[in-house]
């Protein structure tokens, strides 16, 4: 799948806004508990993907997967994480103390991306990184110290995962032979679902919560990761990060106009922070990809005949 910059920058913009729906989705739960949420999320987003991906790549996805094996254990191990650790964090601490250290995933992904593969980032996306960051630590900064220890450091698994697994991806372009790391998704929902089992036995969900956690496995899980993973092959690890944050926003928007959650002022400025660093690094960003791009026509134009 071949997208233009600006194609994927929209399709990452759709990436959080579908993951987001999980908080208002799970306040309509009737019985499930928070492993269990984990285990059908994992589980159903699994069997999504084992249709999903025959049908969009052929039945020979199985052998690619199988030759491509290293690459995408080392990616499902990062979803496979992601997909638990913040599940468990909420249960040892308060929703606010884990999405400030989510909030960290931008500048673990520039660093690790900068050390990795020697990717060099501009100032306005180091200068993006530290705003955003602001921004949900000033919307959440007085909540925090709620939770304990414990609950932020398994939390702060999930940017650590996420800056590795973006940075693989943007690594296996960058090598000599493209390994499709859509199919990690898949793995890392069937490590997730095996990780949290044990946990969520025995199984106490109705059907009604079943029937909803079988929405969020395909809408807000096995969709959205398999379109951020097709926009990493497009933008930069960083600015994969960045636009992930918009899980956040959209997260407060869906449980004020869902849920009845009418968000405070604290949280409505910072919002507008984050908002605001990310379209200003994307305008500026197509500012310079259009400014190199009429450089270059010009130079065409000019050695023309």
């Amino acid at each position: 799948m071949k997208l233009k910059h600006s194609h994927a920058v929209w399709l990452m913009v759709l990436a959080p806004l579908l993951w987001s729906t999980a908080g208002v989705v799970t306040r309509q739960l009737e019985n499930a508990r928070a492993f269990e949420i984990t285990f059908w999320r994992s589980f159903f987003t699994a069997l999504s993907l084992m249709v999903i991906l025959p049908l969009w790549q052929g039945r020979d996805v199985w052998a690619r997967m199988w030759r491509e094996r290293r690459a995408l254990l080392l990616s499902g191990l990062c979803w496979g994480v992601m997909f638990t650790a913040f599940m468990v964090a909420l249960t040892l601490t308060s929703v606010a103390n884990v999405l400030i250290t989510l909030a960290a995933g931008p500048l673990l992904t520039a660093l690790t991306a900068r050390v990795v593969i020697g990717h060099r980032l501009p100032a306005r996306t180091w200068a993006a990184i530290v705003v955003a960051g602001l921004g949900i630590a000033y919307m959440f900064g007085s909540q925090l110290g709620e939770g304990g220890v414990l609950g932020t450091l398994v939390a702060f698994c999930v940017p650590v995962a996420a800056s590795i697994n973006w940075t693989l991806v943007q690594r296996s372009q960058r090598s000599g032979h493209q390994v499709d790391l859509v199919p990690a998704v898949l793995v890392g929902a069937v490590i997730s679902s095996l990780a949290t089992l044990p946990l969520a036995w025995p199984f106490v969900a109705s059907a009604h919560d079943i029937a909803l956690l079988a929405g969020l496995g395909l809408g807000q899980l096995a969709v959205p990761c398999a379109l951020a993973v097709v926009c990493a092959r497009v933008l930069s690890a960083p600015e994969v990060s960045l636009l992930a944050l918009l899980e956040v926003l959209f997260g407060i928007v869906l449980a004020w106009l869902g849920a009845g959650e009418v968000p405070s002022q604290q949280v409505m400025l910072g919002g507008l922070l984050v908002t605001g660093a990310l379209l200003a690094n994307e305008w500026l960003g197509w500012r310079e990809r259009a400014g190199h791009y009429h450089i270059e026509t010009l130079d065409t134009d000019a050695g023309e005949p």
